[in-house]
């Protein structure tokens, strides 16, 4: 049988998100007007760019949104999305620097959250975001960190 070339290779969109640890806080973005999750705050996430690698994607969607530069600590997991399109890649990261600012672009707040801060917000928190960062600052999450010495290196692996 003979390919479809009009098809192939097929089309998935790769989002990232970053689930940033300050201590016992996690670092939370408010989404601006004009987005889809509009006056929700959720993890730091966007779409991977053509030619990036998905865990440089993340630390450069965190420092766009909230102002922040995090380090990578590893992968926490895989997401498929109700719609058959995307998938996104969560990782976990840690606080190096700077103080959470929104961009004004696509965020209007951002701040560190502990549970308790969590739970007592009063602003809607979008809920697989709650549900993630739940599970972080509980420690029910399960960390692949990188391999550094990986073959592949110094490309990112985790395993």
């Amino acid at each position: 049988m003979q390919e479809d070339k009009s098809t192939w290779p097929p089309r998935i969109v790769v989002c990232v998100g970053a689930v940033v640890r300050k201590q016992e806080k996690v670092l939370l973005v408010r989404q601006a007007e004009g987005h889809s999750l509009a006056g929700e705050w959720s993890i730091p996430w966007g779409v991977v760019e053509p030619g990036e690698a998905p865990d440089q994607a993340a630390l450069r969607e965190t420092a766009e949104e909230s102002g922040v530069t995090a380090v990578m600590e590893g992968l926490l997991g895989y997401q498929q999305f109700p719609w058959e399109t995307a998938v996104a890649l969560i990782f976990l990261c840690r606080h190096l620097s700077g103080t959470p600012t929104a961009d004004g672009i696509e965020t209007d707040a951002a701040a560190y959250f502990s549970l308790e801060e969590l739970s007592t917000l009063g602003e809607p928190v979008e809920e697989w975001c709650a549900w993630l960062i739940r599970r972080v600052l509980l420690g029910k999450a399960h960390l692949i960190p990188p391999l550094p010495e990986n073959p592949e290196a110094p490309l990112a692996a985790f395993f």
